[in-house]
Parts: structure tokens; C-alpha cells; sequence
């Protein structure tokens, strides 16, 4: 019985050693995991955060929380705190909470967007008057946007001996769409860096924790 009861011990130690391994497998190759279920749901939860969603990564983490073992639970309680600062939009604590996991922080222009983004989308529990502000801010963006882009194609079109106001609105859109499409591909590439990162991590604080 004392054998068993070490054997299952050592077992849960190496419960967040999995995440890596886990980290290519899909939701819900993740919800049907028995055998490493601690990782499996920590990984839900950083995704659910990713998502922003709030709820969701509270309750995978929570889950994760519940099965760990006590040598493991800093780190998994940590790896919680960076991701809910994500999820909530608060790039203070994301910053504190990733310095002490020992990776290195967000730059500033990164805060700065989470930050921005605190502002145009605010969390599900924030109140009537910040959403309707995110929406005012999220409309002035877009005419900044906008403006900007038809300023760049009436310069492009000056080499051509000028365009019409109709012509340099619709090159203007395809600027600025361009110019998202490739923000979006860096974002992807950044978070996939950083989800490796937080692998590596959460990997090597659980072995240190043995």
C-alpha cells in the first residue's frame, strides 16, 4: 500500500513536465486526457486566456489547481496569474507575472497594445460605460485608419499624375486591410513563440521542483 501510494506520488510531481508534449494536441484531444490531466487543463486554460476568455481559463485552471501536487502548485498557480493578467487585459501584472516565471517580459509596445486593447475591448465584467467607450474608441481607430490609408494612396497616386477620391478610398481599404492581414500573421508568429516559451517553462519549474 506505501509502495503504491509513492509510486502515485512521483507520478502527479511530473504532472506540468507533460504540458510540452501535450501542447500540439487539440481541445478536445485535452478534454478527454486522463493520463497527464493536470497539464492538459492548464493548457486549456492558457488557450481559454488567449481567447479571452475569462470564465473558461478560471474553471481549467481551477481544475488543474485541484489535482496538482503541492510541490508543483507555485508553478501552475503562477502560470494562472500570467494568463488571467492576459486574459484581463492587465499588462502590469502580465509583466510581474512572467518576470517571476523567469521568462522574459512583454516589451513595451506589446503592453501597450494589451493595453489598448483593455480600452476597445474591455473584459465581460466591465461596466456599461467602458464598453461604449471601447466602441467609440474602436470607430475613431478605424477613421484614423482609414484617413491614413487614403493619404498614403494619394501619394501613390501622385506618381501616377494624381486619382480620384473614390479610387484613393478603395486603395486606401486595401492598405489598411493589408496592413492588418499583416499584423495578424506577426501576432500568430509571437504567440507561438510564447506559447513554446511558457512549455519550456512550466517544464523546467516542475522538474526543479522534484
Amino acid at each position: 500500500m506505501a509502495k503504491q501510494k509513492q509510486v502515485k506520488m512521483q507520478m502527479q510531481v511530473g504532472a506540468l513536465a507533460a504540458i510540452p508534449s501535450l501542447e500540439s494536441r487539440t481541445d478536445e484531444q485535452l478534454q478527454s486526457e486522463s493520463k497527464h490531466r493536470v497539464a492538459a487543463k492548464a493548457i486549456l486554460g492558457a488557450r481559454a486566456a488567449e481567447r479571452y476568455d475569462v470564465p473558461a481559463a478560471k474553471a481549467y485552471f481551477n481544475q488543474a489547481m485541484s489535482g496538482v501536487h503541492p510541490q508543483e502548485r507555485p508553478a501552475l498557480r503562477q502560470m494562472m496569474k500570467a494568463s488571467l493578467a492576459l486574459a484581463e487585459r492587465r499588462p502590469d501584472e502580465l509583466r510581474d507575472a512572467m518576470e517571476k516565471m523567469g521568462q522574459e517580459a512583454p516589451s513595451s509596445r506589446q503592453l501597450f497594445l494589451l493595453r489598448a486593447m483593455g480600452l476597445i475591448a474591455p473584459p465581460a465584467g466591465a461596466g456599461t460605460a467602458a464598453r461604449v467607450r471601447g466602441i467609440l474608441l474602436l470607430v475613431a481607430v478605424v477613421v484614423v485608419l482609414l484617413g491614413l490609408g487614403v493619404g498614403i494612396a494619394q501619394l501613390i497616386g501622385l506618381a501616377f499624375g494624381g486619382i480620384s477620391v473614390g479610387a484613393s478610398m478603395l486603395l486606401g481599404l486595401v492598405i489598411v486591410v493589408a496592413a492588418i492581414g499583416v499584423l495578424v500573421v506577426l501576432g500568430r508568429r509571437r504567440q507561438a513563440k510564447a506559447k513554446a516559451d511558457r512549455s519550456a517553462q512550466a517544464a523546467a519549474l516542475a522538474q526543479s521542483r522534484r
